[in-house]
This record gives C-alpha cells, sequence and structure tokens, in this order.
C-alpha cells in the first residue's frame, strides 16, 4: 500500500514539474534540439539513448551482443586545425635549425682556418729563424776559417822569417869562418913578431898580482885586506869560469861550422 502511494506521489511530482517546465530534458530532445556531436561529448563519447537497444532481452527472444555505432568527433568550426600553418612552423623550425646548423659549420671552418693560418706563420717564423740560424752559423764558419788562413799564414811568414834569418846567420858564420881562418893564417905568419899566449897571461898576472904589504897593518886592517883578498878571489874564479864557457862555447860553434863548412864542399 505504501508503495503504491508514493508511485503515484511520484507520479504527481512529475507531472507539476512538467506544468513548471523544471524537468531535464531527455537525451533525444538534446539529439533533436541540434546538440548532435556537442550531446555525444556531454556523454563522454557514449552513443545516445535513441541508438541503444528500446527492449532488453527476455527469456524468450534470443540474445543480441551490444554493438555501439561510432561516430569520429568533429572539430569545431572555432578550433579548426591549420594544417598550412603547422606545416610553415614545422618548416621555420627545420629551417632555424639548419641554419644554426650552417652557423655553427661556418664557424668551426673560421676556426680550422685560423688555426690553419696561425699554423703556417709559425711554420714560416720557424723557418725564417732556422734561415737566420744557418746564416749566422755561416758566418761564424767563415770567420773561424778566414782565422785560421790568417794564422796559418801568419805561421808560415814566421816559419820562412826563422828561415832566412838562419840562413843569413848561416853565411854570416861561414863568412867569419873563412875570415877566421885567414886570420890564423896571417897570426901563424907574424908569430914571431907578437907575443905568444903565455906570455900574455904572465903578463897580465904581473899586472894584477901586487905584494902584499902587511907588516904594519893592524888586527881590523888585517881583517878587511883578508876580505878584499877573498872577494878578489871570487871575482877572478867567476871570471875564470865565464872565460871557460865561453872557451867552450866558441869550441862548439867552431866544430859546428866546421862541419858545415865540410857539408858544404861535398855538396
Amino acid at each position: 500500500m505504501k508503495t503504491g502511494q508514493g508511485l503515484r506521489h511520484g507520479e504527481k511530482g512529475e507531472k507539476q514539474r512538467e506544468k513548471r517546465g523544471t524537468l531535464p530534458r531527455p537525451p533525444q530532445a538534446l539529439i533533436a534540439g541540434g546538440c548532435g556531436a556537442q550531446a555525444e561529448q556531454c556523454m563522454g563519447g557514449r552513443p545516445a539513448p535513441s541508438q541503444l537497444p528500446t527492449e532488453l532481452p527476455t527469456s524468450h527472444s534470443p540474445f543480441r551482443p551490444f554493438m555501439p555505432n561510432l561516430v569520429p568527433p568533429k572539430i569545431p568550426d572555432g578550433e579548426r586545425l591549420d594544417f598550412d600553418d603547422i606545416h610553415r612552423k614545422r618548416m621555420e623550425k627545420d629551417l632555424n635549425e639548419l641554419q644554426a646548423l650552417i652557423e655553427a659549420h661556418f664557424e668551426s671552418r673560421k676556426k680550422e682556418e685560423e688555426e690553419l693560418i696561425s699554423l703556417k706563420d709559425r711554420i714560416e717564423q720557424r723557418r725564417a729563424e732556422r734561415a737566420e740560424q744557418q746564416r749566422i752559423r755561416s758566418e761564424r764558419e767563415k770567420e773561424r776559417q778566414a782565422r785560421m788562413a790568417e794564422e796559418r799564414a801568419r805561421k808560415e811568414e814566421e816559419e820562412a822569417r826563422k828561415k832566412a834569418e838562419e840562413e843569413a846567420r848561416k853565411k854570416k858564420a861561414f863568412s867569419n869562418m873563412l875570415h877566421f881562418g885567414g886570420y890564423m893564417q896571417k897570426s901563424e905568419k907574424k908569430g914571431g913578431k907578437k907575443q905568444t899566449e903565455r906570455e900574455k897571461k904572465k903578463k897580465i898576472l904581473s899586472e894584477r898580482r901586487k905584494p902584499l904589504n902587511i907588516d904594519h897593518l893592524s888586527e881590523d886592517k888585517l881583517r878587511d885586506k883578508a876580505k878584499e883578498l877573498w872577494q878578489t878571489i871570487r871575482d877572478l874564479e867567476a871570471e875564470k869560469f865565464d872565460l871557460q864557457e865561453k872557451f867552450k862555447r866558441q869550441k862548439y860553434e867552431i866544430n859546428v861550422l866546421r862541419n858545415r863548412v865540410s857539408d858544404h864542399q861535398k855538396v
């Protein structure tokens, strides 16, 4: 009973709302009213109620699977895609990327060219430095060769001068020896007229030898006299040694000259 009363009250309420126009419109009314695709979008892409089966399967009717009639969504006129604009933007993007790649390539190529130019400059600089070093080395070698040539010429000139002096000395010695031989021959011829060496020696000794007069001398004077005699003996010994050395040297020179004379006579 209560259930029947509730249904009746519900029907009365619906009738009152229909009179006032406050009831929601059914999906069929939306589709009929021109919503179209908007209605489908509003329903979440589900099929409209008119497209749904109106009869539920019963135990007496055969089972038919649910086959919705899918319709692709339509883009509103205000939100239509501009493929030309998309293509243009894509082309602009590709062009910008290509331009960036070209600029990067030219920048890299510019750096490589600068590095190549710098390398060439360094090579040329190094080549110039080597050429300068070679020039300096060649000049130093030429100077060294010139100094060696001058030194060699100086030594040759010195040797030639010494050789000429030696030849002149030999000629002079040979001439002196010839004159000395003639002088000896003349001295031998005049032996009776001149004093002999022994007589000369006696005469010199008699002149140098003085008598000692020491009887009247005091002790201090005797010491002084002894010192004087000692100094005289020392001087005489030194003179004797010098004369002996001079005699030996002259004798050696005479022998050398005689040998050279004999060698010249053999030639």
